[in-house]
């Protein structure tokens, strides 16, 4: 075998890993090598953002998962895409930049991590960014992750918002600021016309500095120990068997998949199942894999009666004028990724936060580009934010290369059905609004058919997807499922951490892209043992509870 020896070993070039990549060589005297299993990330359609469902279509620069029959979906194995190209997920995702609610961290603060609260999540939050139209208390301006708000120019943009505001619902500048909760304007990792992935912003820049080596390609195995120490990991590049050693720590930042994965595959998860595999035990962590959450979501479509959607792109003329714009201007339909208009409500009175958040489209189709309506239309995204359905991630075998068992128990209980029948309410009550009086044409989903509880349910069991937010998969705290500690270090074992949107405690209300960046600039802070910035004074909206809007 081939042999090297780093610093740190770092286990996954997605969105966390480029943050660590970057910050910890910012020390000269630190060596660092990331393996990423995937190709590196030129393609033209990585780095067009309106192009995003082409990368979520095949396994070009995506793990392509696909989940065990889900008994409450009607028995559909249900898609998850994770990113496997340098950046990870944020070179496949769709761009949007949403940090989740304060309250969020809150509660994982609640949860015996007291230094996650959202005073001390806050500075990282800015740190990381810089957003186009300036920083203040909540937003930063000198970050690496450029940060721009969707212009929303075409008019069925605002006329969600307005529908939102006329529905009762507060307008909200700055879902990231001091307020989410309402409809507005939504952010999008999106600069000068380009995907700005965690690859550009972190990535690219640090591979100049001479003590930093990536190596794509490189499908790690498992983690080598001797006795309960992490010393490195075996890899396979090109048909070459290999191992890197690491001289201070190993890091896992494989993603909510592949980092409870590769942890079993190598003797650390649940004893008695290990055993059924014949995989030695290093430690018993029976929460290895489990507590397993995530958005599912479902979409409210309209014909539109007027033809201002994005259907004209589909065009081939049209995508093909609207390609060689981007290449040649970075600019026009092909510079956005149209999520550019959202919101978050409270499905009822006594949520403390938002628990529903729409990502609205001017286009009738589903993420990944296929089901197209037959003409121009629009549709809002709905679903709940704080799923109490869990699920795992299992070991079919003891061979790295078969994907996992990946099971979600999508909407397992009553909390979870009802939470999405009423957002299939309030979005066609959103949708009757004046706002779109003059672009409503009929509902193509769920369609006038579907009315009473059971059609929503049957409706959701056989269309709802996935927003592709897995995550709490080896989840921080002290209680018998943690994996990790609050600084990510794996309970029972020596030099090894765990740093990705697996060791989130529990979901956020929002996409995951913005906190898992978050987290690994604060984490990079405690493995470099530099001082946390002084927690933040900000203060943050709360909802009049006794009232739902």
């Amino acid at each position: 075998m081939n042999s090297n020896s780093f610093d740190y070993v770092i286990v996954g070039a997605g969105s966390a890993g480029c943050v660590l990549a970057n910050r910890l060589t910012e020390d000269a005297d630190v060596d660092v090598l990331v393996l990423e299993a995937g190709p590196a990330d030129w393609s033209l359609f990585i780095h067009m953002p309106a192009a995003f469902s082409f990368p979520l279509a095949n396994d070009r620069f995506n793990w392509y998962y696909h989940g065990a029959p889900e008994p409450w979906m009607d028995g559909r194995r249900m898609y998850c895409p994770r990113g496997r190209v340098l950046g990870g997920s944020s070179s496949i995702n769709g761009m949007v930049y949403v940090r989740g609610n304060a309250l969020d961290y809150e509660r994982w603060a609640g949860n015996a991590l007291p230094e996650w609260s959202y005073a001390h999540c806050l500075p990282y939050f800015r740190k990381a960014e810089t957003r186009e139209k300036g920083g203040d208390d909540y937003r930063g301006d000198n970050g690496p992750l450029k940060v721009a708000t969707g212009a929303c120019n075409n008019p069925l943009f605002e006329a969600f918002i307005e529908a939102g505001v006329q529905a009762g619902y507060p307008y909200t500048e700055d879902m990231n600021g001091y307020q989410q909760e309402g409809f507005g304007p939504m952010d999008m990792t999106v600069y000068r016309g380009r995907r700005w992935s965690a690859a550009k912003a972190y990535l690219r820049p640090a591979m100049t500095r001479p003590k930093l080596e990536v190596q794509t390609r490189a499908f790690c195995t498992r983690i080598l120990f001797e006795g309960k120490r992490a010393v490195g990991v075996e890899y396979v590049q090109r048909g070459v068997r290999k191992v890197a050693r690491a001289e201070r720590e190993l890091i896992l930042s494989g993603g909510a998949i592949n980092s409870p994965q590769l942890l079993m595959l190598s003797g650390v998860g649940n004893a008695g199942e290990l055993k059924k595999l014949d995989i030695p035990v290093i430690q018993d962590l029976p929460g290895v894999g489990r507590n397993l959450q995530d958005h599912l979501e479902i979409y409210v479509q309209h014909a539109c009666s007027q033809p201002i959607s994005l259907y004209r792109a589909r065009n081939p003329l049209r995508k093909l004028a609207i390609g060689v714009q981007w290449l040649l201007f970075h600019s026009g339909d092909g510079a956005t990724s149209h999520f550019e208009a959202g919101g978050f409500i409270r499905s009822r009175a006594g949520v403390p936060h938002p628990d529903l958040q729409y990502h609205f489209l001017p286009i009738a189709i589903n993420y990944d580009g296929s089901s197209p309506a037959s003409g121009h239309g629009y549709q809002g995204h709905v679903g709940p934010m704080r799923p109490t359905s869990m699920g795992h991630v299992k070991l079919r075998s003891a061979d790295p290369v078969d994907s996992p068992e990946i099971l979600f128990n999508y909407m397992m209980t009553d909390a979870d059905r009802e939470e999405m029948r009423t957002g299939v309410h309030l979005t066609r009550e959103i949708f009757s609004q004046s706002a779109f009086d003059e672009f409503r044409g009929e509902e193509l989903a769920p369609g006038n058919m579907v009315q009473t509880d059971a059609d929503i349910d049957a409706f959701v069991r056989a269309k709802a997807e996935s927003a592709y937010h897995p995550s709490c998969t080896c989840k921080m705290g002290i209680d018998d499922m943690a994996v990790v500690d609050g600084e990510a270090r794996v309970h029972g074992i020596e030099c090894l951490r765990i740093v990705d949107a697996s060791i989130m405690p529990s979901i956020v209300s929002g996409n995951l892209n913005a906190p898992t960046i978050m987290l690994a600039e604060k984490l990079a802070d405690v493995i470099r043992g530099r001082a946390p910035p002084e927690p933040s004074v900000a203060p943050y909206f709360r909802a009049d509870t006794d009232r739902q809007r």
